[in-house]
């Protein structure tokens, strides 16, 4: 069953976290608000041992057009630098849950949108959907992480030309510089990205989170200690239940039953 909360949708659908932003008069803007109820269903996420991924998406034609610019001009510097921490507290929640999240961006990905959907694992996209950090147009940056992950992902070049620039770009485009994974026709969006999280919920959950922890941390070290977390984190994988029972389906010629979470 659905629950509602005041600016978002959640349910878990047979084992599927399913997170719908729900502020489509504002374009699913976030507010301080919005963000204390992302924090809140991805804690439950985490620590929900009957979920096995989750998706991330928008209601109606946004993603997440950006952050509540009516809000945010009320701010004063104290305000701002809170709501500042509070928002990359919440991508760096969502980055580290120890589930796959895949962010199914159906439409406008702007500034807090576009981090917010850079915090998820994966990046799925509509083929009507739109990227860009275009805070410079009013006279602040990107500052829910945006500055940090964007150069990771495309690289520094690329991210400070989307930065300095302000310029909207298509799915096409994420595409073509690397910011999504996959575009598909607006109508498939979800059933592509539903389909893609119950195929990784079909693996070894266990092998699953430590290689999103080995590739999360290592990211941010020299390869010589990235090397080293691998291996600390194929150990933990190797002393499972769950390598037991992969490796012994894989002789016996059958489907693993996988039970670790």
């Amino acid at each position: 069953m659905a629950e509602n909360y005041n600016n978002l949708i959640f349910e878990i659908k047979d084992g599927l976290g399913l997170v719908t932003i729900n502020r489509p008069k504002v374009l699913n803007a976030l507010n301080t608000e919005l963000l204390d109820e992302l924090t809140d269903v991805f804690t439950r996420i985490h620590l929900a041992e009957e979920v096995g991924a989750a998706i991330l998406t928008g209601a109606d034609r946004a993603f997440v057009a950006g952050a509540d610019i009516a809000q945010m001009n009320e701010l004063n510097i104290t305000d701002i630098r809170e709501m500042a921490k509070k928002g990359q507290e919440v991508m760096n929640l969502i980055e580290n849950v120890e589930k796959p999240v895949i962010a199914a961006v159906n439409g406008f990905a702007l500034g807090g949108g576009c981090e917010l959907a850079m915090a998820c694992d994966i990046r799925f996209a509509s083929d009507k959907a739109k990227f860009g950090q275009p805070e410079v147009n009013l006279g602040i940056f990107p500052f829910f992480g945006g500055t940090q992950r964007l150069p990771r992902i495309v690289g520094k070049g690329m991210a400070k030309y989307l930065i300095y620039s302000a310029e909207i770009i298509d799915a096409a485009e994420a595409l073509r510089i690397g910011l999504v994974e996959k575009v598909f026709p607006a109508a498939d969006l979800m059933v592509e990205s539903e389909k893609f999280a119950r195929l990784i919920m079909t693996k070894a959950p266990i092998a699953v989170k430590m290689s999103k922890v080995a590739v999360n941390n290592g990211v941010n070290v020299d390869m010589k200690s990235g090397l080293v977390m691998e291996v600390e984190a194929a150990v933990s994988t190797y002393c499972s239940e769950d390598k037991k029972e992969g490796m012994k389906a894989f002789l016996e010629k059958r489907p693993a039953v996988f039970r670790n979470k």
